[in-house]
């Protein structure tokens, strides 16, 4: 792996339009690791 590489791994959802939504994401670079993640109550589809 790059070290000038970082890779981004994502997806997010929610149950109905609008409704309870949330999203996560994984960045990976050079050995290191972080997962970020969030949510609404009230989101649409398109924010996540």
């Amino acid at each position: 792996m790059n070290a000038d590489t970082i890779y981004i791994y994502s997806d997010g959802a929610c149950k109905g339009n609008p409704g309870i939504g949330g999203w996560g994401a994984l960045l990976v670079s050079a050995g290191h690791r972080k997962e970020i993640y969030g949510g609404e109550t009230a989101t649409t589809n398109n924010r996540m």
